[in-house]
């Protein structure tokens, strides 16, 4: 394994770590075998990555920490393909529609993973 680059990574605290790790999956973001703890070893942390920079920590969140429609946690991943990604979770985009441009200068659309944590995912306007 090579050092990582200089990087901040969010752990996120999840409710259910295998529906949280397969709605990541679904980004793009994998485990490493090497990652996975022996059979029978607790699984309760989770290292994945994008193959492109981007890594994500799963971990098992405290009992009645992430309560329903309170979920104060948020991810932004920058993509340049934001329709290819977007067209993986029809019917899933928060609002309905397409990716759009905001008046923030972003390209993006959101999704809500398992734990309601906001997922927005976009790319500079002025670089498209």
């Amino acid at each position: 394994m090579t050092s990582p680059a200089h990087a901040l990574t969010a752990i996120l605290p999840c409710n259910d770590l295998d529906a949280s790790e397969a709605f990541y999956n679904r980004l793009g973001f994998r485990r490493h075998d090497a990652d996975r703890p022996p059979a029978g070893q607790e699984d309760s942390y989770r290292i994945l990555a994008d193959g492109k920079g981007a890594s994500l920590h799963l971990t098992d969140a405290v009992e009645g920490w992430l309560v329903p429609g309170r979920n104060p946690f948020g991810l932004y991943l920058y993509v340049e393909d934001v329709d290819g990604l977007a067209a993986g979770f029809p019917g899933e985009v928060i609002g309905g529609g397409p990716a759009e441009d905001k008046p923030w200068g972003m390209y993006e659309f959101a999704l809500s993973d398992p734990d309601q944590t906001l997922v927005r995912i976009g790319w500079p306007s002025r670089l498209r």
